[in-house]
C-alpha cells in the first residue's frame, strides 16, 4: 500500500474542473442551436401554432355568427309573440265592443218595443172613451 496517494486538494479542484468542463461540453454538444434541424423542427412547429390559432379564430368566429343568429331569432319570436298578443288584444277589445253594442242595441229595441205598446195602449184608451 506503499504506491497509494490520497488525493490533495489541488487535486480534488482539478477533478471538479474536469468535470465541469464535461458537462459543458454535453450541454453544448446537446444544444438544439448547434443541431442543423433545429431550425426545421421551429418552423414546424411556428407552422403549426399558426395553424391552429387560424383554426381557433375561425371557430370563434362562427360560434360568435351562432350566437348573434340564434339572438335575432329569439328577438325575432319575441316580436311575433308580442305581435300575436297585441293582434288578440285588440281582437278581444273588438269582441268586447261588439257585445256592447248588441247589448245597446238590444236594450234600444226593447225600449222601442216598450214605448211602442205604451203608444198602443194610449191609442187604445183614447179610442174607448
Amino acid at each position: 500500500m506503499r504506491g497509494f496517494k490520497e488525493k490533495g486538494f489541488n487535486d480534488r479542484l482539478a477533478d471538479q474542473q474536469k468535470a465541469r468542463q464535461a458537462l459543458l461540453d454535453r450541454a453544448k454538444k446537446a444544444d438544439p442551436r448547434n443541431d442543423p434541424d433545429f431550425a426545421k423542427r421551429q418552423e414546424e412547429r411556428k407552422r403549426v401554432a399558426e395553424e391552429r390559432e387560424a383554426r381557433e379564430q375561425a371557430k370563434a368566429e362562427a360560434k360568435a355568427a351562432a350566437i348573434r343568429a340564434e339572438q335575432e331569432r329569439k328577438a325575432a319570436e319575441e316580436a311575433a309573440r308580442l305581435e300575436a298578443e297585441r293582434r288578440a288584444a285588440e281582437e278581444a277589445e273588438r269582441a268586447k265592443r261588439a257585445e256592447a253594442d248588441k247589448l245597446v242595441q238590444l236594450l234600444a229595441d226593447q225600449k222601442a218595443a216598450r214605448d211602442a205598446r205604451y203608444a198602443a195602449r194610449k191609442e187604445r184608451q183614447k179610442k174607448k172613451r
